[in-house]
């Protein structure tokens, strides 16, 4: 069985409209999602889909990939200001723990952030970090800072993309609709452009929803899931309680220890050299 549980409240706390008291982080973020808010949009997102998915920015292995997330620093996360190779590695250690036998689900942990390296190739935060939402139908007051940043988005009032469905039609799944662009849909990308990728289904699915709150979380948008995102959903949920509750800036995990595991992790479920 999944195990669901929530063992702590203490994480993504965001404040509507952050002053200067309090700090630095708060407004980072705040900042982060207004621009974001403001500029994800359906026409932003196919440029994207232009730019990116041709995957000729680079060729790297999944793990060197991992190694230059030792300089990235997530600007929309409220809840840590360290590097993100660190969160990769507690959340897989965590997952690890709980579910020694699944070592998919460990891999899954490690990688699930790697398309950040985005904000590595000149890609601004908001198009890279931060939770992710449907575009080409109606904004969700699930979303975080609904109420104050989304006023100046293209999208807001047109006359399609502003109703409940959009240009999608009831539960027609996720993987028709286009979310907006970020680490999560690239790295999914990048992943299923690969032959020798042999992640299961749902260390696949994980990846691309997992920075969904407002669906995984908030209940939201069912209405446009199918039979296939139900199921997964469980573990989904399961996957957001180890992504979020292993945060910890004062007990990072030794790298170089743990690094022959999931290096041969690698070799048996994403070998070889990836296009990105």
């Amino acid at each position: 069985m999944l195990q669901t549980e929530n063992p702590n409240t203490d994480f993504r706390q965001y404040i509507e409209e952050p002053t200067n008291d309090d700090g630095y982080i708060a407004q980072r973020v705040h900042n982060t999602y207004k621009q974001m808010h403001t500029y994800q949009c359906v026409d932003f997102v196919r440029k994207q889909y232009d730019c990116w998915l041709k995957f000729d920015h680079d060729r790297m292995t999944i793990y060197e990939a991992i190694k230059k997330l030792s300089t990235f620093v997530d600007e929309s996360d409220p809840d840590v200001d360290v590097p993100n190779i660190y969160h990769g590695f507690q959340t897989a250690e965590a997952i690890r723990k709980a579910y020694p036998d699944q070592d998919w689900f460990h891999l899954t942990g490690l990688i699930h952030d790697l398309g950040k390296v985005l904000g590595l190739n000149n890609e601004p935060q908001w198009a890279v970090v931060g939770d992710t939402f449907p575009v080409g139908c109606q904004f969700s007051d699930k979303i975080v800072y609904h109420k104050t940043t989304f006023e100046n988005n293209p999208d807001l009032h047109h006359e399609i993309y502003s109703t409940k469905y959009g240009m999608y039609t009831p539960n027609c799944g996720l993987d028709q609709c286009m979310m907006s662009w970020g680490h999560d849909e690239y790295l999914y990308r990048v992943l299923t452009n690969h032959p020798a990728c042999t992640l299961p289904e749902e260390g696949l699915y994980i990846i691309r929803y997992h920075s969904f709150y407002p669906w995984h979380t908030g209940n939201d948008y069912m209405y446009l899931c199918n039979e296939k995102d139900l199921q997964m959903l469980e573990w989904v949920r399961c996957f957001q309680k180890f992504d979020l509750y292993t945060k910890n800036d004062n007990d990072l995990p030794n790298i170089d220890e743990l690094e022959p595991y999931y290096l041969s992790l690698i070799e048996k479920y994403i070998p070889g050299i990836l296009a990105w």
